[in-house]
């Protein structure tokens, strides 16, 4: 792994551990501060006690079986809905409800996928497994590449989700190109339409925005080709037996679905399954989207980007407590997530703490309301050139209107 990144772990593979700090963020672009302020990877997890890594099986059990809960009542109800076009309001309202408390299943499943939800790996394995396959998202695959963005984050070349195309590249022009001849706002309104739309299914398929290492396309769901043609391979051929397994599981779901939708009609199973799924995939992709993506964070290539640097261009956003206590606090905390991902999501906020206190100007907190961020995003992060006194390659400037 370049610059000292740390190794992976064949499928599956539990994220490493893998740490970063940085200045206080956003809304006004800063300049990138010098590299010698960056602490060690081994300074950065000292400040971290181990015992905050220690699972509470009350707790972790209990968040689940309340995201479960929560969830199975929400399905439950919509079975109850008309399907009418006058209860259009209603299946909208459902919609973003159900999808909204059953995001707290995929931030379990998640969870799982660390080795941060049970200390036996066979049980947890089977959870997030399960809970994965509930949400037609093929586990163990899932794990490797998470495990890839964790181990590289914010590396131009080898980074795994969110990675930005270059000015000068070819994919760079096409998008600069589609921001200028659609005006920013339109061009907004299509960003967020490809990302919390499409983003989501596209990314296990054709693993667009990829790092530019495994080249294009590549796919979850296996290594044939043309899914293998990078200069390093996103999935290795350790992880073929578990990809054959995550996608027996999508297969058994849709079986599933298939199966109701005989028994009690298309309509209904689109509504009231994949109304919802939609509104979960964009909570997944609106959390990692704003987790790494502003004005003023950084993306590095391979001659300048190490560990440190990279994960802590990570920011921690104001959620708020009802969704933070259905997504367990997963884009409040997620700076310390970086560092750790081991520790459980309700050390998080400790750990978060700790962080601060020990690193008050290097962890990134932006105060902006999640939508007027979430537009911020969408109009004016669209390449990346090089700038800064670190190497660092930043969106270029926009107008901000």
């Amino acid at each position: 792994m370049p610059n000292g990144a740390d190794s992976i772990a064949p499928c599956p593979a539990a994220a490493s551990l893998n740490p970063p700090v940085f200045l206080s963020s956003l809304a006004n672009a800063q300049a990138p501060k010098p590299v010698a302020v960056y602490p060690s990877k081994a300074e950065l997890l000292a400040c971290l006690p181990t015992e905050l890594t220690k699972i509470n099986p009350v707790k972790a059990w209990g968040s689940l079986a309340m995201s479960l809960g929560v969830s199975a009542l929400a399905y439950g109800l919509g079975t109850m809905i008309p399907l009418q076009l006058s209860a259009a309001p209603l299946w909208l309202l459902y919609a973003v409800i159900t999808g909204t408390v059953a995001g707290g299943c995929w931030v379990i499943a998640h969870e799982c996928g660390h080795r941060a939800f049970h200390p036996n790996p066979r049980i947890e394995a089977v959870v997030g497994f399960l809970l994965h396959s509930l949400l037609l998202v093929p586990y163990f695959s899932w794990q490797r590449s998470h495990a890839v963005h964790h181990a590289n984050c914010n590396h131009l070349e080898a980074g795994e989700t969110h990675v930005p195309p270059r000015s000068d590249s070819s994919s760079g022009r096409f998008v600069d190109g589609a921001r200028r001849q659609l005006g920013q706002r339109l061009y907004g309104v299509a960003s967020l339409f490809t990302h919390l739309v499409l983003g989501w299914p596209l990314y296990l398929m054709f693993g667009v925005a990829g790092g530019e290492d495994y080249g294009s396309p590549t796919s979850h769901f296996t290594t044939a080709a043309p899914f293998r043609n990078g200069g390093r391979h996103l999935f290795p051929d350790s992880c073929r037996r578990l990809m054959v397994i995550s996608n027996l599981g999508l297969l058994a779901m849709v079986a599933a679905l298939v199966w109701a939708s005989i028994q009690f009609s298309l309509a209904r199973v689109l509504t009231v399954y994949g109304l919802p799924y939609l509104v979960i995939n964009a909570w997944l992709v609106g959390y990692t989207w704003l987790q790494h993506t502003d004005t003023d964070i950084p993306h590095y290539s391979s001659r300048d980007w190490n560990w440190a640097k990279g994960a802590l261009q990570t920011v921690d956003r104001p959620y708020g407590p009802v969704l933070n206590l259905l997504h367990h606090g997963i884009g409040s905390t997620h700076v310390c997530h970086h560092i750790n991902p081991k520790i459980p999501h309700y050390n998080a906020w400790r750990a978060s703490a700790l962080l601060k206190k020990r690193f008050p100007d290097l962890v990134r907190y932006d105060s902006t309301p999640i939508h007027r961020a979430l537009w911020r995003v969408a109009t004016r992060c669209t390449v990346v050139s090089r700038r800064g006194i670190d190497g660092g390659f930043f969106y270029e400037p926009t107008s901000s209107n």
